[in-house]
């Protein structure tokens, strides 16, 4: 898991207890762009009876790569987090321990999505909101979903937006309509497009 001669960037987010969902993702696609997330994933088994070579040497290399993302887990939480996991030796058991913590049972995991997808549904531009705010407010929800399990696609969110705009955007939602493929456009690709921009003028005006 080494990154050019360094094991990660030293000024990610720390985890306080407000941020879960976004350190979660940060450190998921830190591991991932690593090579690492499996490992983060499953863990790694003891040695058996006789090892051969390459199984002393494959075992070396993951328990290796394990005391560096613990040592980064342990770095990137604040005190309080920190005494969580303190005494754990290996990465997946302190992340366990945090996940658990955070997203409960899957009882309780259960509940806190129904919650999210009733808020989803009921999401609307308000006629006093930015649409930027909207914007950041919809993501995160969806974001929140995700980590929860729900598979929520670019083609829904785009769907939902388009239908969530207030009357004064219609004439927007049409040109989008005629110049995009809506079926395949990427919510980045939304947000940054003339139409989007159009949107700001709009609403400065």
């Amino acid at each position: 898991m080494a990154n050019n001669g360094g094991f990660v960037p030293s000024n990610l987010l720390t985890l306080d207890g407000n941020n879960w969902e976004r350190w979660n993702a940060l450190m998921k696609s830190l591991f991932g762009a690593q090579d690492g997330l499996e490992l983060v994933k499953n863990g790694y088994e003891d040695l058996g009876a006789n090892p051969t070579d390459v199984q002393r040497e494959t075992f070396k290399e993951l328990k290796k790569k394990d005391c560096k993302a613990l040592f980064y887990i342990k770095q990137n939480v604040d005190s309080n987090h920190f005494e969580k996991i303190s005494k754990i030796k290996r990465y997946k058991e302190s992340w366990d321990i945090l996940e658990k913590y955070y997203e409960g049972s899957d009882n309780v995991k259960q509940v806190k999505l129904s919650s999210l997808r009733r808020k989803y549904q009921l999401m609307l531009l308000k006629d006093d909101q930015r649409i930027n705010d909207y914007f950041s407010k919809l993501l995160f929800v969806v974001n929140q979903m995700n980590a929860c399990g729900e598979v929520v696609s670019n083609q829904q969110v785009v769907g939902k937006i388009m239908r969530s705009l207030t009357s004064k955007f219609d004439f927007i939602v049409v040109a989008i309509q005629e110049a995009k493929d809506v079926k395949i456009l990427k919510i980045e690709e939304l947000l940054s497009s003339p139409e989007a921009r159009g949107m700001l003028v709009i609403e400065r005006g």
